[in-house]
């Protein structure tokens, strides 16, 4: 007999609970300058976060994103706005808040002069468990992380890839079930990079940790994050899933090259189901459509049947990048738009209250 326990489905991910909640956050900081105008870093931004998923929240240098963090895990405080983990709100008990919860910040914060392992130690100290009772759990941090062989070595002597992975790991060493990770790639190599995205979806898929992850790489939120709030200038222009932003950018672009000196095929093209905002330039045709896959089939017919040669398709899905664009009509990274939060760089003031337990 089938177990019905076993037949009911797991909550799809729109499904599951929120746990993470922001309501109407705003932040300002002094200006630079006197008598500067007070510009807000977080400026109304609202937003909610599902169990289990890496949400990613994504914006350029200065955008508020570290202000946001900040806010969300009691290192500062809003006002107004209001801030909810599991339930808890972050400003009447943050001493909760910060039991439930692991951050790793932009910058390393593990001391050089002492061990992997025993920066582990101490941070697990920080939330009360003794060295005896956490050590095996430790143990299984440094081998999942792939510390092990390192672990007794001073963290001054690890490479950028390393550190990180340790950082990762003292924000796991009290087994929170959400985690903040602030720009933790920033500064890696490609490699070093794909290689914690690796232990990220690790902490997600088999110990279902909810991460609420803040990047300014593109591409480290199309391939990482389940969904993601794009912030620009203090407030949050879009959200949704990757393929959710990118679809509004109208669908894929293909790009259909023909044989030197083939007849035109502009009509041919443009009266194919779906094809959009058809533009040709001497051998190449350029086109707009929903399923760019689907339709690649049907340009090659046509072509064939008019009797003309393709030398070569492509097809191209929309980036992230053409969606910031198009929502705020400058380039994501286009120098002179980026203004900064405080005094020239996307982070919270410098001191910073310590994270350990209560």
């Amino acid at each position: 007999m089938t177990d019905p326990a076993r037949s009911i489905p797991a909550p799809t991910l729109a499904e599951r609970t929120s746990v993470i909640e922001a309501k109407d956050l705003r932040m300002a900081y002094p200006p630079a300058r006197r008598g500067d105008p007070v510009r807000p870093a977080v400026d109304g931004v609202s937003f909610q976060v599902r169990a289990g998923e890496i949400f990613g929240f994504l914006g350029p240098n200065g955008a508020g994103k570290t202000t946001t963090v900040s806010l969300l895990t009691t290192l500062l405080s809003p006002s107004p706005g209001s801030a909810f983990i599991e339930g808890v709100d972050v400003t009447s008990d943050p001493s909760e808040i910060r039991r439930r919860i692991g951050l790793v910040f932009q910058i390393s914060t593990a001391d050089g002069e002492l061990t992997g392992r025993e920066n582990l130690v101490f941070e697990a100290g920080l939330y009360g468990r003794s060295p005896a009772t956490v050590r095996p759990y430790i143990d299984s941090l440094l081998a999942r992380m792939e510390l092990t062989h390192v672990a007794d070595r001073l963290v001054k002597t690890y490479s950028g890839g390393m550190r990180r992975r340790l950082e990762l790991a003292a924000g796991m060493v009290h087994e929170p079930k959400i985690l903040f990770l602030d720009e933790p790639t920033l500064g890696l190599d490609p490699q070093g990079r794909a290689g914690f995205w690796k232990y990220i979806r690790y902490l997600r898929d088999t110990q279902g940790v909810t991460i609420f992850l803040t990047t300014h790489y593109l591409d480290e939120a199309d391939q990482l994050c389940d969904r993601i709030a794009i912030i620009d200038h203090g407030k949050i222009i879009a959200s949704g899933t990757p393929n959710e932003l990118k679809d509004r950018m109208g669908g894929d672009t293909v790009e259909v090259v023909v044989a030197a000196g083939a007849s035109d095929v502009t009509s041919v093209l443009a009266g194919l189901p779906g094809v959009l905002e058809l533009h040709r330039s001497g051998d190449q045709y350029r086109f707009k459509c929903v399923r760019g896959e689907s339709l690649v089939p049907k340009v090659v017919l046509a072509c064939e049947r008019v009797g003309v040669e393709i030398a070569g398709v492509a097809t191209r899905k929309p980036s992230l990048d053409e969606v910031f664009l198009n929502l705020t009509g400058h380039s994501y990274r286009e120098e002179g738009e980026v203004r900064s939060e405080s005094n020239g760089s996307d982070s919270a003031p410098a001191e910073l209250p310590a994270m350990g337990g209560a």
